[in-house]
């Protein structure tokens, strides 16, 4: 799965290219350990990686030359700025302008004599020929350099990818962590390699997806290198969270738990070089994407989307029977049935395509959903998914390049619930949710008249789960998330005495008038955490569900870092609550995610996530709100680029 990176916005150009310089093989040999290109040597990793699970994979101990090492890793940190960066696959802190050594300008190459060595040593014949010996993939590229440095400190993390871009044909990373305080396992920020599965459908054809538990571990060492061939459909990895430690004194003990290295690839021989082959990127490129398809593996992805259709779907101007309004009562707060409420509730829906509303559940119905979610955070669970989904309600969504959570849905008529799965949320999915009267009421509060429905409960567990950024293809439609995480610190209003004193309740608006105010909060909140992980007890720990305007540029994935500025991409950021639902009238152009849940959190994330179809918006009405959207009045569903603020006093019992 290819994902898309920032756009490189760096803050020097450089002036001219500098030809990379080619060394012989005595030189190249002098800048790695002794002994490392003996035969005996190159032949124990040759078995290594030929042995290796689960794809082929080496690591290598002790590779450059001590000195030379230790001379780069100071020339880093003396001569190197860093800027945080975060998307919905990864946090990390970038070099601004060293996405490729060939670009620097003199200044900047006069200052890392000791890189380049290690650049040119890396890059050269003798090295080149060494790793393909090893991995068997075929000449490399020496032309192409592609090295860029980052750093993970505590709550630092890459999630799950394949690497598959472009010409790569090696992926690999060096560590420079500190060499007089060794990298414990314990601190996270290791190597992890995903598992395949492979499933042969009906037509023959075999089906390739990553399952979600990693089976390889590779902890960071000084001097380490690790790599691997570039495998479409099989080299998935990601890289650990760095854990926080537990008390800033702990943290200064442990060096800081900077992890520091440099990571890049081998390509394919560019034109000129021997080996190279016209056209073979390009097919690769094809290759790869056929691969990658090859026996639909979408089809093997959980959960699976499973909409119910509403027959004869009727709008929203029907009246509330008493029956009717005696069900909701057993879970919708009181003030959400009045009259008066929905009117206001609908009105302010019909401006904005969003609202969220604080307290919608009624209070004994709500103290016992959150009697039994506190019970279950205090519960420990397996860590294997096949064992949680042998011991409790919950399944593991797969694959993990595009989310990891669990998860549970609306039972069937044919499979009804076992006693020990009865649970409150369970009773929200089979009881409130799929009801012609909570139907009867989200098309009272939206003005929507819904087609279908399909809502289903998750848990993000902490340290493991996220989803990545994903859109929707076809008609505008309704999507529903109910907060029911118990804990706090998550960054919510209402989360401090501080927000507390600021509003009583916000509505979140990722399309409309209050965009600017929530994307600046985010801005401030994760500023703040970058700035001072270490020294403030609540840290940025993500867990917040992100509408984000999309991008039809799909030629980088994540593993790219380029540097950017900009971030008004971000259209809205909800973070993880207790009791609030967001309704969003959300377009094809919005993409959503939510941020992986760093292990530091009190605990987990829990909500429910419903999407509701509705029937299309009269033409008519959409000609009038482009018109007002030419006219800077911000109507129109997310994705809007409105940057006006508004203030909404909230609802609650």
């Amino acid at each position: 799965m290819k994902r898309k990176a920032e756009s490189h916005a760096s803050g020097k150009k450089a002036n001219s290219k500098k030809p990379k310089t080619s060394i012989s093989a005595e030189d190249a040999k002098k800048r790695f350990r002794k002994g490392l290109f003996d035969d005996s040597i190159l032949k124990s990793y040759t078995n290594e990686y030929a042995e290796s699970s689960p794809y082929k994979h080496a690591v290598i101990h002790k590779l450059v030359d001590d000195k030379l090492l230790r001379s780069v890793r100071n020339e880093i940190r003396e001569n190197v700025q860093f800027t945080p960066k975060e998307t919905d696959i990864y946090k990390i802190h970038q070099s601004g302008d060293l996405a490729n050594l060939d670009g620097l300008d003199d200044e900047s190459l006069a200052k890392l004599p000791s890189l380049l060595s290690l650049r040119d040593a890396i890059y050269s014949e003798t090295f080149r020929n060494y790793v393909s010996g090893i991995t068997g993939c075929g000449p490399l590229s020496g032309k192409k350099t592609d090295m860029a440095i980052n750093i993970y400190t505590p709550g630092c993390y890459l999630l799950c990818h394949d690497d598959v871009i472009g010409s790569r044909r090696v992926s690999y990373i060096l560590y420079l962590t500190d060499p007089d305080t060794p990298w414990k396992p314990e601190w996270g920020g290791a190597l992890r390699l995903f598992p395949i599965q492979e499933i042969k459908n009906k037509d023959g054809e075999v089906a390739k997806t990553p399952l979600p538990d990693v089976v390889k571990v590779i902890p960071p060492a000084w001097n380490q290198l690790s790599f691997f061939a570039v495998q479409p459909g099989e080299s998935f990895h990601d890289v650990e969270e760095v854990y926080h430690a537990e008390t800033k004194e702990q943290l200064e003990k442990d060096g800081g738990r900077v992890r520091m290295a440099i990571s890049g690839w081998f390509h394919i021989p560019q034109v000129g070089e021997d080996g190279y082959i016209e056209g073979e990127e390009e097919r690769n490129a094809k290759n790869s994407g056929l691969m990658q398809l090859q026996g639909n593996p979408a089809q093997y992805d959980a959960p699976q989307a499973k909409p119910v259709a509403v027959e004869e779907p009727k709008g929203s101007d029907a009246e509330f029977e008493e029956a009717d309004l005696e069900f909701l009562l057993q879970y919708i707060a009181p003030t959400y049935l009045t009259p008066d409420t929905l009117e206001q509730v609908s009105e302010h829906f019909e401006e904005n395509s969003s609202i969220t509303l604080g307290d919608v559940l009624s209070k004994k119905f709500s103290k016992r959903l959150q009697d039994y979610i506190q019970a279950q955070e205090k519960a420990s669970l397996p860590e294997e998914s096949s064992a949680i989904e042998k011991t409790s309600a919950w399944k593991v969504s797969k694959p993990p390049h595009k989310h990891r959570y669990l998860y549970q849905q609306p039972s069937t008529s044919k499979k009804s619930r076992k006693a020990a799965e009865e649970s409150p949320i369970a009773e929200l999915l089979d009881q409130l949710f799929p009801s012609r009267q909570f139907r009867h009421w989200l098309q009272v509060a939206t003005g929507c008249t819904i087609e279908s429905h399909d809502v289903i409960a998750r848990r993000f567990r902490r340290g493991l789960d996220y989803t990545l950024a994903t859109g929707h293809e076809g008609k505008a439609r309704l999507e529903l998330n109910l907060g029911l995480t118990p804990t706090t610190g998550w960054g919510d209003v209402g989360d401090n005495e501080d927000e507390e004193a600021q509003a009583e309740e916000e509505v979140a608006k990722p399309n409309g008038k209050n965009k600017k105010k929530n994307k600046d909060k985010g801005k401030a909140k994760a500023k703040a955490a970058a700035e001072e992980p270490e020294e403030k007890e609540a840290v940025e720990v993500g867990g917040h569900e992100v509408y984000m305007a999309g991008d039809d540029d799909n030629n980088e994935d994540a593993a790219v870092y380029k540097s950017s500025g900009d971030d008004d991409n971000i259209l809205f950021f909800q973070a993880a609550a207790w009791n609030k639902m967001t309704l969003v009238l959300r377009d094809s152009g919005a993409l959503k995610f939510v941020k992986y849940v760093s292990r530091k959190a009190n605990g987990d994330r829990w909500d429910i996530s419903g999407v509701f179809d509705i029937e299309e918006l009269d033409e008519d009405e959409d000609d009038e709100d482009d018109e007002e959207e030419e006219d800077g009045e911000a109507a129109g569903s997310a994705g809007d680029d409105s940057e006006e603020e508004a203030e909404f006093e909230g609802f609650s019992d």
